[in-house]
């Protein structure tokens, strides 16, 4: 990673078990160092990617000496031992380098007046965004659900239970109506809600039965909003579909939270949930069930005022990444399916 004078480096204890290690994937345990480059992305929130140490790129120029990284001084005598030499190693490492042959050759001037190893640069970029495009260009292929979408299939109950006011039924899809404010755009913010948006308890119902996951969460919400970009939930609840004798219970207490979650973060946000059963279940997996992408082809189709959506400036947030310690893989195969940009919520809000 070359250096740049919006990176930072942060040591620290991991507060909890929840974050990943950016180069591995593995999960960085509880109370065990972690270090984290810190960087604003194009949305202008600050980005932390955490490490183990021993997966850590010192050899980067953002760590040329112990001084440069935030909270070294507050790490245990032993730790910031273990740093120093790493440091120092790296520098030393990096100091041979520079003497070697190759050195000359990348600051060589090519005919057209630029270094060879710019226009690499450069070249090697546009190959990756090529292959970035054609990747999810490839997804979309594969994962298009050409949805039929009419206002007689549109229902005010799902199956026998009541929905609450603005709240529609679509075959096994419950879906908020046009929230007051909320603006289509070709920039797409997704999330996931229980686990990501909302710390809920599966053995706990009603509609004041959660919490912010995280107290950044309604600024960094209101900071998409006012940059244009339209926020959607996408949010799986077998119960609702599961639970036949308590149907409504499951149906009040998924809205109710959602409904409190809106008013709390003061924005406007599309919402979807799908009722419908996995495939574990014996029964033909639901295609609007996350991983499957119904849910987003849906949003696309009919819900965009036919506004093609930028890609590259779209995302989707969720804490099912398959890691270890997680539920399941479906938001990340969910994001992969639609070709979405992936975070997990403590990298996105900053745990």
């Amino acid at each position: 990673m070359s250096s740049s004078s919006s990176t930072q480096v942060l040591a620290e204890y991991a507060k909890s078990k929840r974050s990943s290690c950016k180069k591995c994937s593995k999960a960085i345990a509880a109370k065990a160092l972690r270090l984290g480059l810190v960087s604003r992305d194009a949305r202008g929130f600050d980005v932390t990617k955490w490490h183990h140490l021993d997966c850590f790129n010192f050899g980067s120029e953002s760590v040329a000496s112990v001084e440069k990284i935030k909270g070294f001084q507050s790490l245990e005598s032993s730790d910031q031992e273990s740093l120093k030499k790493l440091v120092a190693a790296s520098d030393k490492s990096r100091g041979e380098d520079s003497n070697g042959s190759t050195h000359a050759v990348e600051g060589k001037e090519s005919s057209q007046g630029k270094r060879v190893h710019e226009v690499d640069e450069n070249e090697n970029e546009e190959e990756e965004r090529s292959l970035k495009k054609a990747k999810s260009s490839k997804c979309d292929g594969q994962a298009k659900l050409d949805v039929s979408f009419t206002i007689s299939d549109v229902k005010d109950k799902y199956k026998d239970a009541t929905l609450s006011p603005k709240w529609k039924a679509f075959q096994t899809i419950i879906f908020l109506e046009r929230d007051d404010g909320l603006h289509d755009s070709s920039k797409i913010a997704a999330f996931d809600f229980d686990g990501c948006l909302a710390n809920t308890n599966v053995k706990r119902g009603g509609a004041d039965a959660w919490s912010l996951m995280y107290p950044s969460i309604p600024d960094k919400l209101q900071s998409l909003y006012e940059d244009g970009y339209k926020l959607v939930i996408f949010t799986n609840e077998s119960n609702i579909e599961r639970w036949k004798n308590k149907r409504q219970v499951a149906v009040d207490s998924k809205i109710g939270r959602l409904n409190n979650f809106i008013k709390k973060v003061k924005v406007p946000i599309q919402v979807f949930i799908a009722c419908g059963l996995g495939k574990s279940s014996g029964q033909a997996e639901d295609p609007f069930r996350k991983p499957k992408p119904g849910m987003w082809h849906i949003l696309e189709q009919h819900f965009n005022s036919g506004i093609s959506i930028d890609m590259d400036q779209s995302f989707y947030v969720g804490d099912a990444a398959g890691r270890k310690n997680d539920h399941s893989d479906a938001d990340i195969k969910f994001a992969e399916a639609v070709g979405l940009k992936f975070y997990v919520p403590e990298e996105y809000f900053g745990v």
